[in-house]
């Protein structure tokens, strides 16, 4: 799995270029994340892509959500899919994690 990351400003904008966020690919996914998480106190998590996530993915995303909270930083999401945007509604995940319709509107939304 590889990123392409972006800097706007003070934020990151990590591309997630898999179409699936799942138990196949999360450890890695957090593997690969933290040391850009420990970097970076804005991260926006582009989820274009990602059209399939199980709990293992959701599980990845909390966890990168501790991390950046507990650095005082900010986690967001932008262009999540119908499909996952169900699911984090059904989880509940849209509750804890800001998200966004466009990367322009999560970046306004970072201040």
């Amino acid at each position: 799995m590889e990123f392409s990351t972006l800097r706007i400003q003070d934020v990151l904008v990590v591309q997630v270029p898999e179409d699936a966020l799942n138990a196949a690919n999360s450890s890695q996914f957090k593997r690969m994340m933290k040391p850009l998480l420990e970097e970076n106190r804005k991260v926006l998590f582009d989820m274009g892509a990602i059209q399939f996530l199980d709990s293992a993915g959701c599980g990845a995303l909390l966890s990168c959500l501790r991390h950046v909270n507990g650095n005082g930083g900010q986690l967001r999401l932008c262009s999540v899919q119908k499909p996952v945007q169900t699911l984090f509604k059904l989880v509940r995940i849209d509750r804890i994690i800001a998200m966004h319709g466009s990367r322009e509107e999560a970046l306004e939304a970072f201040g």
